[in-house]
């Protein structure tokens, strides 16, 4: 059975971990979110789910702002071949969210461990992380050392990797 936002808050809780909810209108896109910036401190996450060709399943949890190369992203995290989203039947299988709130909290879901869950190390430079609740209708805010341990009592412990483009990734491969 899918776990709720409730659960994932029981889960927390469990975990001795504190966070504080802000409720808002569902948002969709990190566009969309911009406008919290200054309500909600601390640095905001963006999310992407992606397989590879071997089917392997990652969940990219990047800073809001990153740009984010899927063409190249696959060296950096270890994928087979290049990166593809995966389906949104996928999404809700393993992490029990619809597109518009895939969540670094999602893989509470993931109960096979068949996601891999890549950190923006960028990201590790804030001391509060922003994540929907397994919702779009809200933000949780959360301890970047707590986000970890969370992610290592669902036995998800991430890859931490720089996702931003380097000098290397602008130079084309020689022939």
């Amino acid at each position: 059975m899918t776990k709720t936002r409730d659960d994932l808050f029981r889960f927390l809780e469990e975990l001795g971990i504190r966070t504080e909810t802000t409720e808002h209108p569902p948002l969709h896109t990190v566009g969309e979110s911009r406008h919290l910036r200054g309500v909600i401190t601390g640095g905001h996450t963006k999310n992407l789910f992606v397989k590879d060709k071997k089917g392997r399943i990652f969940l990219v949890v990047a800073e809001e702002t990153r740009e984010v190369d899927l063409k190249r992203l696959h060296a950096r995290i270890g994928a087979q071949g290049r990166l593809s989203f995966a389906s949104a039947e996928l999404m809700g299988e393993l992490l029990g969210v619809s597109p518009g709130s895939v969540t670094a909290f999602g893989v509470l879901n993931d109960s096979q461990g068949r996601v891999t869950v890549v950190l923006d190390e960028g990201l590790l430079a804030h001391d509060i992380l922003n994540c929907h609740p397994m919702t779009n209708e809200a933000t949780t805010s959360i301890r970047r050392d707590d986000l970890l341990r969370f992610f290592e009592a669902t036995d998800h412990a991430p890859l931490i990797r720089p996702l931003e483009a380097s000098v290397d990734d602008e130079q084309e491969p020689q022939a």
